[in-house]
């Protein structure tokens, strides 16, 4: 069986980024997000989450530039103020700008993840596809996050077993501090495509979120 958790990274970059994350939630085929925690639109972001119990939300940590007191202080303050935030643990671990892969702080990350019991993007039985991703070399290429770039993706990339397809859409406003612009609006769009939710059920895809892996596992000879 092919399963597919669709997951929104930067959730609390900004208003409009949480909206967006919602929206393809809502109306698309998003499933998780990853939240940042120490944001100015955190505290926005997890009300939001707290009030769409269908979306599974995991931590985006932070972990760009020197970290006071290490990698392994940060991180547990953030998962502290993920729980602070959310009233509930994360139900996944990983990071902006995918920092977590680099060695200088992998060990530690994974260290506190199996204390904790969470799956760590990259690092788990659970395949990642990050092609479903607008700009690279500095250039913006909307083709990568239209429909059809998805819909290949989908019939491609997704095999049997669970897939993750990270994603970053949302809305721009001036309150997002970012170089990745006009492809969150981009790739929203293609997540609330009615043709992106037809090719899912054409390639015979359930949507899972990772709070759904538990049972997953217990169901099936899948180990994470």
């Amino acid at each position: 069986m092919k399963y597919l958790i669709v997951n929104g990274d930067d959730l609390g970059a900004s208003h409009g980024v949480n909206r967006g994350i919602l929206e393809a939630h809502e109306h698309g085929i998003l499933t998780s997000a990853s939240l940042l925690v120490n944001r100015p639109w955190s505290a926005e972001a997890a009300a939001l989450a707290r009030s769409t119990p269908s979306l599974s939300v995991g931590l985006h940590a932070d972990l760009d530039g020197p970290q006071q007191g290490g990698v392994r202080a940060s991180l547990l303050r953030q998962l502290t103020r993920f729980e602070q935030l959310l009233g509930s643990p994360p139900t996944h671990l990983d990071s902006h700008h995918n920092v977590h892969r680099s060695p200088q702080v992998l060990a530690d990350v994974l260290a506190i993840a199996a204390a904790r019991g969470l799956i760590v993007r990259d690092f788990s039985k659970i395949r990642c596809v990050p092609e479903f991703y607008g700009q690279w070399d500095g250039q913006t290429h909307l083709e990568q996050v239209g429909v059809a770039g998805l819909v290949h993706l989908l019939r491609t990339r997704v095999e049997d077993g669970i897939t993750e397809l990270s994603c970053h859409p949302g809305y721009v406003d001036s309150d997002l501090v970012s170089g990745y612009t006009s492809e969150r609006e981009c790739e929203l769009r293609t997540l609330c495509d009615s043709s992106v939710r037809a090719a899912v059920r054409e390639a015979r895809i359930m949507l899972v979120s990772f709070r759904d892996v538990p049972r997953l596992l217990a169901e099936s000879a899948i180990q994470v």
